[in-house]
C-alpha cells in the first residue's frame, strides 16, 4: 500500500521485459502475452484515473503541555509527523501538518478554543486528556465527522454508539482495572479500599474495577472520592476517613498532577507503614517515567507502592528511539530533560497509523473536501461569529480506513478489535523500591499474570508440547510499605481508638457458659474463653468492651439484637448465640465452636420389681439354644461314656436321669459323674468355656437390669413424646417453641413456657410437663446436679453455635480461621471440658430398657461346641466299629459265620457283652479290694 502508485508505473516495464522474453522462449505465448499487455494498459488507465493527492493534510492535537501526558506526547507527536514526512513509504508526497492546541484549563475557554481550532479543515484529531473537554470534543468531532484518535483517560466513560467517531488509541481502563483486580485476588486479598478522582474518569474507572473485583468474588469496602482540585486540607480528610476503615489494601486512582500529594499526606499519617498496601492505576509511572531523576524525595512517600504501566515489547525500534528521545527533548523544558513514558511510544505510533491511513482513503479514490455545517445557521443574528465551522464530508471513510489499519510500530501491532480496542492489552506491574522501578510480572488480556512478557508467554502457549515451564499466575517478591517483604495481611482493626463492641445477655441462667464477674466489668466463662483464644490467633491486635445488651433465652430479643449488628450499632455478640436459617439472613457467622443439637430431658424412676426378673437377661430364643445346647452336650457324653463308665449304666429311668443331671449341673459347673473318656473330656473342656461366657454374659446382664434407674415405657424419645399428648416444656421466648410447631407439628397447647431453672425442675417433679426439650449443652449442665433427671434417646435437630457479624466483614472470616486452629489444636475441647464438663450425672443417659444379647452375638459359641460333639460322636463310632470288627474277624474264623444278619446280631451281642464284661470287671475290682481290706 505505501508504493502503489510507484509500482503501478513499473508495471510497463516488468510486462515488457515479460514479453521479449516470452516471445524468445516461447513464441506460442503470444496470445497470452497479449492478454497480459492489455490486461496492465487496463491498471495503468485506471490509476492515471485516480484523483490528484493533495501537498497537505491538516491534523490537530490538544495537549496539556503542563501535563505529564500532554508535554510528552505533543513531543512524540511532532516527531511522528516530522518523520511520517520524510518517508517516501507512506503518503506519496502527500505532506502532513499538525497544528498543536495547548488546552485551557478553564473548561469553557477551552470550548471556545476548540470550536476556532476546528476552522483550520482539520481531517482527525488527537485528543487532550481532560475528560470534560475531551467530552464536548468528541460531540464537535461527531457532528463535524472528524476522527477524533483518544489517548487519554478521556475515554472511559465515552461509548463508541453514542461516539462513534471516537477512536480509542489508548489501552482501555477496563484492562486496567482486571489487572489491579487479579492483583487482588493474587495476594488472596478480598476487600480493597479505593481513593479516586471525583469526576467521570475517576467514577467510571471505579465503577469497573468494583465490577472485576465482584468477578474475583472481592469487593470495595470505601470509595473515598476526592475533589479534582482539593486542597491539602481536603485530603487530609479523606485520608483520615479512609484509616477508620479496616481494609488496609488502598487502590489510588487519580490524574497524575496531584497524586503524589495524596501519598504525601499519607505518609504524614502513617499509612505508608508495614502493614499497608498502595496500587495505583498508570498515572503514577507516568509521572515517574516523566521526571525521573527529578522525584527523588517524592520516592521517600511512594516506597512499596504498585502501579501499572503499559506495555511495551522489547524490540531495536523501541531502543533507537529512546536513545533518540533525549535529543528530541533537548530544550524543550526549562527543568531539565522530559523523561519517556509509555504514552509518548504510543502517540508516536498512533500518528504511523493515521498515516497510513490516510494513505490508505488516498489510495481507494477519496478526496478531501468540507462544506459548511449548516446547523450554524440557526444561529445567525447572534454575536457568535460562528458563520462558518467546516464539515468532513468524507470524515466516515477515513473513518473506517483508520478502523481497518493494520501496522505494526514500536508498540507492536496496532490494530482495532471489532469492539474498537487495541488488540493484544497489556500491563507491567511494577514495584517502587528506593529511587527505582522494578517490575515483578506482567498481566495480559491473554496470558493474565505472569513473570514473563505477554509476547513470549503467547508464543509458548502456540508451541506444542513446549518443555519450558510456563510460569503464567507468577508474580516476583514484592517489597511492600515499611521495607518488608512479608505479604501485608490486607485486613486490620481501625488503629483510630476504635473498639470491637461485644454485645453480652444482661441475665445468665447458665454461668458456665457466661457470666458477669463480680465487682468488675469483665466477663468469663466457655464463650468469653473461646474469643479469647481466638482474637489470640489472629494477625492483628484487637481491643473490646462488653456491653450488656440482651437476654439470650429470649428469642425476640436475640433476633432483635442481631438486627442491630446488622446496622452496625454492635460487632457481634456473645452468650451462645445459635446459628438458624432465619438469623443466617440476617447476619454472617463465624465457624461454629459448639456442635450441639435438641435432647429431651425427663424424670427417671427405679423399676418395679418382678417376679420373673432373674429370666430378662436373655432372651426366650436364648434361653432355648442354652437348653438345647445342654441335652446336646449330656447326651453325647452319655454316649461316649456310657460302655466305659458304670456311673453312665443302669435301668433307663436312672440313665435318662444321668443325662438330664449331668446336662443342667454344668451350667453351675456341679456335676458329680467323673469322666473316662477322652472324647467326653474334650468335649466337656469347650462346653465349660461356653458356660463360663455365658455366666459372666448373664451376671453382667442382670446386675444392670437390677440397678439401672428407667424412664416410663411412655417416654422413649422425641418421637415417642410427639406421638403422646404429654405436656412439653420450652425455655420461654427460645427458637425451639417456632420449630415444634412449625417443623414437629405439635400444637401450642401442649407447649409450656419455663422462665428458669428452678421452675423447669418444679414442673418436672409435680408432673406439670412430662419432659423439656431444650439445648443438649443446657441440659447437660441442668441434669449434672440433679440426678432424678436425664436426657432420653438421641439428639435431633443439630445445631451450631457462632458469633454473629456484619455480612461480608473480613473478622468473621479471620475468627472462622482461628476457630478451626483451636478445633484442630484441640484447645477448643480444653476449654469445652473446663467450662461445660460435669462430674456427676452428666454422663448418664437414660434407655428405656437395658439391651439384653442376643442369640446372634453368640453364635460362633454353639457352634464350636456344637462341632466339637460332632466329632466326640464320630470318633467314638470309628472306635467301636473298629473293635468290633476286629472281635467279629475272630469269631468268624472260628465259627464260619458270614451273613450279615448274623454279623449285626453278633455287633448287638459284642456290645451287650462289653456291658457284662464291664460289669464282671467292675466285680473283680470290687472283690479285690474288699481283699485288700479286710474288715
Amino acid at each position: 500500500m505505501d508504493d502503489t502508485l510507484t509500482e503501478i508505473q513499473l508495471i510497463p516495464e516488468l510486462a515488457t521485459s515479460f514479453i521479449i522474453s516470452t516471445i524468445m522462449t516461447r513464441q506460442t505465448n503470444i496470445l497470452l502475452v497479449l492478454i497480459i499487455i492489455c490486461n496492465v494498459n487496463a491498471r495503468i488507465g485506471m490509476s492515471t484515473n485516480l484523483p490528484t493527492r493533495p501537498n497537505v493534510v491538516s491534523v490537530g492535537a490538544y495537549c496539556s503541555f503542563n501535563s505529564a501526558i500532554g508535554k510528552v506526547a505533543k513531543i512524540a507527536i511532532e516527531a511522528a509527523v516530522d518523520d511520517v514526512n520524510l518517508s517516501s513509504n507512506v503518503l506519496n508526497g502527500t505532506k502532513l501538518n499538525l497544528s498543536v492546541q495547548d488546552t485551557n484549563p478553564n473548561h469553557l475557554l477551552g470550548i471556545v478554543e476548540a470550536l476556532d481550532f476546528m476552522e483550520n479543515d482539520i481531517v482527525a484529531i488527537l485528543s487532550p486528556q481532560y475528560s470534560a473537554l475531551g467530552q464536548v470534543i468528541s460531540y464537535i468531532a461527531n457532528e463535524l465527522q472528524v476522527p477524533l484518535l483518544s489517548f487519554s483517560e478521556a475515554e472511559s466513560t465515552m461509548s463508541s454508539l453514542e461516539f462513534p467517531f471516537l477512536v480509542k488509541t489508548a489501552q482501555s481502563d477496563m484492562f486496567q482495572m482486571s489487572a489491579i483486580a487479579e492483583i487482588v485476588d493474587y495476594y488472596e486479598w478480598r476487600d480493597v479500599t479505593v481513593i479516586y478522582v471525583d469526576d467521570d474518569y475517576g467514577r467510571h474507572g471505579i465503577a469497573v474495577l468494583g465490577d472485576k473485583l465482584a468477578e474475583k468474588r472481592c469487593r470495595i469496602t470505601l470509595k473515598a472520592p476526592i475533589s479534582p482540585k482539593a486542597s491539602k486540607y481536603e485530603i487530609t480528610n479523606v485520608l483520615t476517613k479512609v484509616e477508620k476503615v479496616e481494609s488496609s489494601i488502598l487502590i489510588l486512582h487519580t490524574h497524575g498532577d496531584w497524586g503524589l500529594e495524596v501519598f504525601e499526606v499519607a505518609q504524614a499519617q502513617g499509612m505508608m507503614d508495614a502493614g499497608y498496601v498502595w496500587i495505583t492505576t498508570d498515572w503514577l509511572s507516568t509521572v515517574l517515567d516523566t521526571n525521573f531523576p527529578f522525584l527523588s524525595k517524592a520516592y521517600d512517600g511512594i516506597q512499596g507502592v504498585l502501579t501499572l504501566r503499559m506495555h511495551i515489547p522489547d524490540s531495536q525500534s523501541k531502543r533507537e528511539f529512546i536513545s533518540r528521545w533525549d535529543s528530541l527533548t533537548d530544550g524543550k523544558s526549562l527543568n531539565g530533560s522530559i523523561g519517556l513514558n509509555a504514552y509518548g511510544i504510543y502517540m508516536y505510533d498512533i500518528v504511523w497509523l493515521l498515516a497510513h491511513a490516510i494513505d490508505d482513503f488516498f489510495y481507494q479514490g477519496n478526496r478531501v473536501e468540507f462544506s459548511n455545517y449548516n446547523k450554524f445557521a440557526e444561529l445567525s443574528g447572534r454575536n457568535l461569529h460562528v458563520d462558518y465551522m467546516p464539515m468532513f464530508n468524507q470524515g466516515n471513510l477515513l473513518l473506517q480506513s483508520i478502523l481497518k489499519a493494520n501496522v505494526t510500530g514500536i508498540t507492536g501491532m496496532m490494530r482495532f478489535t471489532a469492539d474498537g480496542l487495541l488488540v493484544h492489552p497489556s500491563y507491567e506491574i511494577i514495584n517502587v523500591i528506593g529511587n527505582s522501578l522494578r517490575k515483578i510480572g506482567y498481566w495480559s488480556n491473554g496470558s493474565r499474570l505472569s513473570v514473563m512478557p505477554p509476547e513470549i508467554e503467547d508464543s509458548k502457549s502456540r508451541t506444542s508440547n513446549s518443555s519450558i515451564t510456563s510460569s503464567s499466575g507468577q508474580l516476583y517478591g514484592v517489597i511492600w510499605p515499611g521495607q518488608t517483604t512479608v505479604k501485608p495481611y490486607g485486613w486490620t482493626y481501625p488503629h483510630s481508638g476504635k473498639l470491637l463492641r461485644i454485645g453480652v445477655p444482661v441475665t445468665y441462667i447458665y454461668p458456665e457458659v457466661l457470666h458477669k464477674v463480680e465487682g468488675t466489668n469483665t466477663y468469663a466463662g466457655f464463650c468469653i474463653d473461646v474469643f479469647n483464644a481466638a482474637r489470640d490467633l489472629l494477625p492483628y491486635n484487637i481491643q473490646h468492651e462488653f456491653i450488656p445488651v440482651f437476654d439470650n433465652h429470649t428469642y425476640n430479643s436475640t433476633t432483635a439484637q442481631l438486627r442491630r449488628v446488622q446496622a452496625g450499632n454492635f460487632d457481634t455478640l456473645l452468650g451462645g448465640i445459635v446459628i438458624t436459617v432465619e438469623r443466617m439472613r440476617i447476619v454472617d457467622f463465624t465457624q461454629p465452636y459448639v456442635e450441639s443439637g435438641l435432647v429431651v430431658v425427663a424424670p427417671v424412676k427405679k423399676l418395679k420389681s418382678s417376679t420373673w426378673a432373674f429370666l430378662r437377661p436373655f432372651t426366650p430364643m436364648m434361653w432355648f439354644v442354652i437348653g438345647s445346647s445342654c441335652l446336646f452336650v449330656g447326651t453325647v457324653i452319655w454316649i461316649t461314656e456310657r460302655r466305659s463308665n458304670d456311673q453312665f449304666r443302669g435301668s433307663t429311668k436312672r440313665q435318662l436321669e444321668t443325662i438330664l443331671r449331668f446336662s443342667f449341673s454344668t451350667l453351675v459347673n456341679a456335676q458329680r459323674e467323673n469322666i473316662m473318656s477322652g472324647l467326653s473330656q474334650f468335649l466337656l473342656i469347650v462346653w465349660l468355656f461356653v458356660v463360663l461366657i455365658l455366666n459372666s454374659t448373664y451376671t453382667a446382664t442382670l446386675s444392670s437390669i437390677l440397678t439401672v434407674e428407667n424412664l416410663s415405657p411412655s417416654i422413649k424419645g422425641i418421637d415417642s413424646l410427639i406421638s403422646s399428648n404429654l405436656p412439653i416444656g420450652y425455655s420461654k421466648g427460645s427458637f425451639i417453641k417456632s420449630y415444634l410447631i412449625n417443623e414437629r407439628r405439635i400444637h401450642p397447647s401442649r407447649l409450656v413456657p419455663l422462665n428458669s431453672l428452678q421452675e423447669s425442675e418444679k414442673a418436672l417433679e409435680n408432673g406439670t410437663i412430662a419432659a423439656i426439650i431444650s439445648e443438649r449443652v443446657y441440659m447437660e449442665i441442668f441434669i449434672s446436679t440433679r440426678c432424678h433427671f436425664s436426657i432420653v434417646g438421641n439428639d435431633f435437630a443439630k445445631m451450631s453455635w457462632g458469633m454473629p457479624f456484619q455480612r461480608d466483614s473480613p473478622l468473621a472470616v479471620d475468627l472462622s480461621y482461628a476457630i478451626l486452629k483451636l478445633s484442630e489444636s484441640g484447645e477448643l475441647q480444653r476449654i469445652r471440658d473446663k467450662w461445660l464438663k460435669q462430674i456427676a450425672c452428666n454422663k448418664r443417659g437414660a434407655k428405656e430398657e437395658v439391651e439384653r444379647p442376643q442369640l446372634k452375638s453368640f453364635s460362633g459359641l454353639f457352634f464350636l461346641c456344637g462341632l466339637a460333639g460332632l466329632l466326640a460322636l464320630l470318633f467314638y463310632v470309628i472306635k467301636v466299629v473298629r473293635q468290633f470288627m476286629k472281635h467279629y474277624s475272630n469269631k468268624s474264623q472260628s465259627s464260619g459265620l458270614s451273613s450279615g444278619s448274623s454279623a449285626f446280631r453278633s455287633f448287638v451281642s459284642f456290645v451287650v457283652r462289653e456291658k457284662e464284661e464291664a460289669a464282671n470287671r467292675k466285680g473283680v475290682s470290687s472283690a479285690r479290694l474288699n481283699e485288700s481290706n479286710p474288715m
